[in-house]
């Protein structure tokens, strides 16, 4: 048998592989960070064997509790994906599974590569209505990817949406690639209409040096950019301080942070109660964009969630609070699950790629219920 992970994202440390009843492995830290959680990773030469894969540091990842009713993805082409079972004993993931072929993928999530992130931001940019250009540099000098969709015009609002600052929530960019292919649909009547009122800003992957790295949550200097936001750094966070200086050069009406969350089996939304500036027309386009979200998509749901923020006890280091309160503005982070919508299971896939793509084209109807009142 034979474990490897020298490709985009990989990540796993192989401690023994001579029994497949007994493949003992590892999670590897993200760079320069303590951080652990995501795994991905190719088993070759096991076919028909049944194998156990005990990933025995799984107790001291970023969230432990998320292994509980977690079942890891598994692919033989990288193309369909569908979960193994899994199981947590407190201190061990196991996952079994006897393979049908040769070669075999496993992950924490759907990957998200940065080809297919390449190949997402230049087919866009085929669309008249897309414009694709670089606003800065991560700090391994990769482009930090901007999308601009509609024309820029005054009056027009300005939404901006974000992804992927913790590398390892991959289903956001399976969301942003949702989202970006509706917007560009010139035949689907919700997108024409947003962009005569609208311009995009978006930025599908903002940290891609911890995606090809294999990170959960940090770039490839250990920063987490969702800690950044209140003074970001163009040494240590050029990821942040160049997307926030684009945001203070365009203006932002609307804003919203795409993310996974490793525990939580719902859809939800972080809101932005505890910034100094919530006011009841903040309160009203929230509560406009929340159940209008929930009245069209059965997959979003608001009862299940984070805390709210006291008032004036936000974190401004954290994108959506910063952004919110910067510009007076509606700033969300949405959440999705890493195991499967609690309230509307998938028993093969859980939580899938595809669900996230059909999530992200939702979005863009209750930012139509709201784009007027911006």
């Amino acid at each position: 048998m034979n474990i490897t992970t020298n490709f985009d994202g990989g990540n796993i440390l192989v401690i023994s592989a001579e029994s497949s009843n007994d493949i003992r492995l590892e999670i590897r830290k993200d760079t320069n960070s303590d951080f652990s959680q995501w795994f991905y990773f190719r088993l070759q030469g096991a076919a028909g064997y049944p194998c156990k894969m005990n990933i025995g540091n799984a107790s001291g990842s970023f969230v432990p509790e998320g292994w509980k009713d977690y079942n890891a993805f598994a692919s033989y082409d990288r193309l369909h994906w569908f979960r193994v079972p899994s199981f947590y004993d407190g201190k061990v993931l196991r996952i079994e599974h006897t393979p049908e072929y040769n070669s075999v993928f496993y992950s924490y999530f759907v990957p998200y590569s940065y080809e297919q992130h390449m190949d997402m931001v230049h087919a866009a940019q085929i669309s008249p209505l897309c414009v694709l250009e670089s606003i800065g540099k991560t700090t391994q000098a990769r482009s930090i990817d901007m999308l601009t969709i509609g024309e820029p015009g005054k009056g027009k609002k300005k939404i901006w949406v974000v992804a992927r600052q913790h590398p390892g929530e991959t289903m956001a960019s399976w969301f942003m690639e949702g989202l970006v292919n509706r917007l560009l649909d010139e035949d689907d009547p919700i997108s024409k209409k947003l962009l005569q009122k609208a311009v995009f800003y978006i930025v599908p992957n903002m940290n891609v040096d911890g995606s090809i790295l294999g990170n959960l949550r940090v770039n490839a200097l250990g920063v987490n950019l969702n800690r950044e936001w209140e003074f970001p750094s163009k040494e240590k966070s050029p990821e942040v301080f160049f997307v926030r200086n684009k945001m203070d050069e365009t203006g932002v009406d609307l804003n919203l942070d795409i993310h996974g969350d490793e525990d939580l089996p719902y859809n939800f939304t972080a809101s932005i109660e505890g910034i100094p500036e919530f006011d009841d027309r903040l309160r009203s386009l929230q509560d406009t964009f929340l159940s209008s979200w929930e009245n069209i998509s059965p997959d979003f749901q608001t009862e299940h969630g984070y805390k709210k923020d006291e008032p004036g006890k936000a974190n401004l280091k954290i994108c959506s609070k910063q952004i919110g309160s910067r510009f007076k503005c509606l700033s969300l982070t949405i959440e999705m699950p890493f195991k499967d919508n609690k309230l509307l299971p998938n028993p093969i896939t859980g939580w899938s790629a595809e669900r996230s793509i059909l999530f992200g084209e939702s979005v863009l109807n209750p930012i139509y219920y709201i784009v007027n009142d911006l």
